[in-house]
């Protein structure tokens, strides 16, 4: 619930909750990956189950499609979906070209096919993953198991020649085994620090013999959505050159957000709080009173 969350936490929330904006009946919507996608997940599946929302859904990860099933979204695959309306997923980082590093939670083979497969793809993400230049958050190659110690002996050469300001790659583990994507495939980490070139090195790294995809989506994103911890929300086109901003209010009280010209004196026993996961059971005279709809998961 917004009551128990996070700064982080909140402002993953406000960013989901104004993607789902950009999601309308009849739509076929990518779903990506990790706690601010699984956040947005919730979101539409509220709207699905109590406004009506028609819509399919196409999971990034088997993570994201037992999510989504759970909360009433149907869900297809993109072979079935053929093409996207949207596509909305979080990010590791962005920088102001809305280029992204992706796939710290494994899943940047899928979540690329299906935002190139899409009309168009929307970013949610808290502020702290704006910035100036790429590389701090390491960057996930999708390897094949066979020879991957070979595989990243060339990448380490590779990495010689291009503008970054590290080297050492790492295989990504879960426990005491390597960690193994939805693909079935290795992921190694590129702890680069610095991307000087993100385009450049996406291009050659995927020419390597053994790299399947690299988190680096160039060109890819068309809108971000940053939310704040105290209820802002910021969306960014690229192609409009737009810069557009509201706010949820926190009200401290009950620790309820809500749009910052909701009239509280306005409401009513049955509405619902348009935090989506609160329904108020007493107006109060403009101090209502509210139950959870439902107890929102943390990822």
């Amino acid at each position: 619930m917004p009551s128990e969350l996070s700064p982080i936490d909140k402002a993953k929330f406000v960013a989901a909750r104004k993607a789902t904006e950009y999601v309308k009946s009849g739509m076929k919507v990518g779903l990506g990956s990790g706690s601010t996608a699984a956040w947005l997940v919730q979101c539409l599946g509220e709207l699905v189950r109590d406004e009506g929302l028609r819509m399919k859904g196409v999971p990034t990860s088997s993570r994201t499609a037992r999510l989504a099933r759970e909360v009433g979204i149907e869900v297809i695959s993109l072979d079935e979906a053929k093409w996207l309306d949207v596509s909305i997923d979080g990010t590791d980082e962005y920088d102001g070209n809305l280029n992204l590093i992706k796939g710290g939670g494994g899943s940047h083979l899928q979540e690329k096919i299906v935002a190139t497969a899409s009309d168009r793809m929307i970013v949610i993400a808290d502020v702290t993953k704006k910035v100036e230049t790429l590389g701090a958050f390491p960057l996930p190659l999708e390897v094949i198991p066979f020879g991957w110690q070979t595989t990243k002996t060339l990448i380490e050469e590779t990495l010689i020649g291009m503008d970054v300001l590290g080297q050492t790659t790492t295989l990504r583990m879960n426990g005491d085994a390597p960690y193994i994507s939805d693909e079935g495939n290795h992921i190694l980490d590129l702890h680069l620090n610095r991307i000087g070139n993100p385009r450049q090195l996406s291009l050659v790294l995927n020419q390597i013999p053994g790299v399947v995809e690299n988190g680096l989506f160039i060109d890819i994103c068309d809108t971000v959505v940053i939310g704040y911890g105290d209820g802002r929300v910021e969306v960014r086109d690229i192609n409009e050159g737009t810069v557009d901003e509201m706010k949820y209010d926190f009200l401290t009280k009950d620790n309820i957000f809500t749009w910052e010209f909701e009239d509280c004196n306005t409401w009513e026993a049955g509405d619902t709080c348009l935090a989506m996961n609160e329904l108020v059971t007493d107006a109060g005279g403009g101090n209502p009173r509210t139950t959870p709809i439902y107890d929102a998961k943390r990822p």
